[in-house]
């Protein structure tokens, strides 16, 4: 199993990448396995302009991009940031497929989330990525004659950015981001609508979500006196996610105090793969496992496991990944469209 940049990557590419698709669900990474490209080509027509205020000047860890006008056809490269754009009321063009299609299934599990299902419709777009390729697909994105391309979720580099800068005006990461996928999904958010004119709007959507972080803490103030952890099972051993990872905020977002020792660890890494004799780095008060069905039992028969305190007490929320109410899948992309429903989700876990 992969974990996604949602979930592990190659290795890395998120975990990946995506431990999300981010995501140690479906495939840590969710990206290998998508259906035939004829099955899912994009609509024909524009995405509906970004109508927000331009020109606008977006600085970010490869320098700065100007975007003169409201783009019509974008292509999201970060792993999660079609979500953040459809938020925003445009359509991509392009996008990266983050977490493996069922083979034979159409359409693209990832247009199928309950949290994006609504906002795609019956717009298909191309995929120019899937979760542990080691780039885009240059010539499908410049196939798509997109006029902006998003690029913020994601461990691209500057040749990977000079590239995609010959192809259409490219928007790279936060400039405070030191390591991909460490910049909190708020600063991401603002991030993507300025690119799109629309940097109030973003603020907006941002601070609803907050709101409703600030909610779930008073609601349980019990949650600030614990400490808790979200980790998958990822090549036979358990791997935690770093505080400063998309799941971990989260689980800090509601109250929980994080566990930073497992960020030492980890090297700048969004997840750690843990030894046997360092299980004791998840010895917390709360444990939130994102995995699919078939991993979940895996993890609990792995004794070491097994007997932490807060497994025997049941102090553990089995959060699915890709199957079911896909619970991990939304902590796992961290957007503007799946944190409302992974707060209420996460909260209602704890019981």
């Amino acid at each position: 199993m992969l974990l996604h940049r949602t979930t592990l990557t190659k290795s890395r590419r998120r975990l990946a990448a995506i431990l999300s698709a981010a995501t140690l669900g479906a495939g840590l990474l969710a990206g290998c396995g998508s259906d035939p490209v004829e099955q899912r080509q994009p609509s024909a027509g524009g995405t509906g302009a970004a109508t927000g205020a331009f020109p606008v000047t977006v600085e970010h860890a490869f320098g700065s991009t100007q975007i003169t006008k409201a783009p019509e056809r974008v292509v999201s490269v970060g792993y999660t940031d079609d979500q953040a754009i459809l938020a925003l009321g445009v359509k991509p063009v392009g996008m990266v497929d983050q977490y493996p299609n069922p083979p034979g299934q159409v359409p693209d599990i990832n247009t199928q989330w309950p949290w994006v299902k609504d906002k795609w419709g019956d717009t298909r777009p191309e995929v120019i990525m899937n979760n542990g390729d080691s780039g885009p697909n240059y010539e499908k994105i410049a196939a798509l004659r997109p006029d902006l391309i998003i690029a913020v979720y994601s461990e691209i580099d500057q040749a990977a950015y000079d590239k995609l800068s010959k192809i259409a005006p490219t928007v790279g990461r936060t400039k405070a981001e030191k390591e991909p996928f460490s910049a909190p999904w708020q600063d991401n958010a603002v991030h993507i609508a300025k690119a799109l004119g629309k940097e109030a709007e973003g603020a907006k959507l941002v601070q609803g979500i907050q709101d409703k972080l600030d909610a779930a803490r008073k609601a349980h103030p019990e949650f600030a006196e614990q400490t808790a952890v979200a980790l998958s099972w990822y090549k036979d051993s358990v791997a935690p996610f770093t505080t400063t990872d998309v799941r971990g905020r989260l689980v800090s977002g509601i109250g929980f105090k994080g566990a930073t020792e497992i960020d030492k660890i980890a090297g700048g890494k969004f997840y750690t793969v843990l030894s046997p004799e360092r299980i004791d780095l998840i010895d917390v008060d709360r444990i939130f496992v994102i995995n699919d069905q078939a991993d979940q039992e895996a993890l609990k028969k792995f004794e070491l496991f097994a007997n932490l305190p807060a497994v025997k007490e049941g102090k553990v929320s089995y959060l699915l990944d890709s199957e079911g109410p896909a619970v991990g899948a939304a902590m796992s992309q961290g957007t503007l469209l799946s944190l409302p429903y992974a707060i209420d989700e996460l909260v209602k876990s704890v019981g």
